[in-house]
This record gives C-alpha cells, sequence and structure tokens, in this order.
C-alpha cells in the first residue's frame, strides 16, 4: 500500500516536470467531452465520490488508457498556457480535482486543480520558464492571485 501510494506520487511528480518542459499536457476526449472517473480519495459534501478529470504527460499514456468505458477516447493536446488559465481555474470552480498520469488500471495522483496549478508555477520558475498568459501578466501575478483564492 505504501509503496502504492509512493508510486502514485513519483508519477505525479514526473507529471510536473514533464508537462513544464514540454509546455503540453494531454486530455482523453470524445464527441461529449474529456475522461472523468469519481474518485477514489475524496467525497463532496454528500457523501459522494468526486470527479476527476485526467491528464497525462505523454500521449502514449493517455492512449493506454483509452480502452472499457473510455474506449471512444482519444488523446487531445493542451497548451500549458491554456491548461493554465482555463483548465485548472476551471476545474477549481467546477469543483472537479485533476488526476494526472492515470495508469491503464485508472489509477493516478487525485489533486486540487489550484494545488496542482502551484505545484507548476514551482516548477516554471524553477526552470526560468515564463508562459504566455492571456489573463495574467506573469507568473508571480497567477501565483499571487492563487494564493489568494486558497487563503
Amino acid at each position: 500500500m505504501i509503496q502504492d501510494v509512493l508510486e502514485l506520487q513519483q508519477r505525479h511528480e514526473d507529471f510536473i516536470k514533464n508537462i513544464c518542459q514540454t509546455e503540453i499536457v494531454f486530455g482523453l476526449e470524445n464527441n461529449v467531452g474529456f475522461a472523468t472517473l469519481d474518485s477514489t480519495n475524496y467525497e463532496n459534501e454528500n457523501g459522494k465520490p468526486m470527479p476527476v478529470m485526467c491528464f497525462w504527460s505523454d500521449r502514449n499514456k493517455a492512449l493506454a488508457c483509452a480502452k472499457d468505458k473510455w474506449k471512444q477516447y482519444r488523446p487531445a493536446e493542451i497548451k500549458l498556457s491554456e491548461f493554465i488559465e482555463e483548465w485548472c481555474v476551471g476545474m477549481y470552480n467546477e469543483g472537479l480535482l485533476a488526476g494526472t498520469d492515470f495508469d491503464e488500471n485508472k489509477q493516478g495522483n487525485e489533486s486540487d486543480a489550484l494545488e496542482l496549478l502551484l505545484e507548476i508555477t514551482a516548477e516554471l520558475e524553477s526552470l526560468g520558464k515564463e508562459p504566455e498568459f492571456k489573463k495574467f501578466e506573469n507568473l508571480a501575478d497567477l501565483e499571487e492571485q492563487i494564493r489568494e483564492i486558497l487563503e
């Protein structure tokens, strides 16, 4: 069990590093929307599993999960700046968790979208990268606004 948790955490950390290097995130999309599943770790205020929207750092990892319930889904590429501005903020507003680098058994890390966002900004800062944003002046502005929401 501890080994599983450590593996999920390592995959999550690798996800952050990889998407910050490539500046690309992948989701699984069909004609209705993007792949989601029920959280195995978190419940909403009504005691129901929270929805998790899943993302991958690599097209092939996403494709490997396009089976069973997700067999009609195909990998969709998302620019990192769009993922940050539109997806993470949107998931937070809609009460969705972010799932990172889920495996073929649909096991992966689940996290609050804004916490994920702060992890991404920290990694981008450590790499000296400054994506161009439409809604934020820069990473510092983004980080400041996110921290205000979380306080």
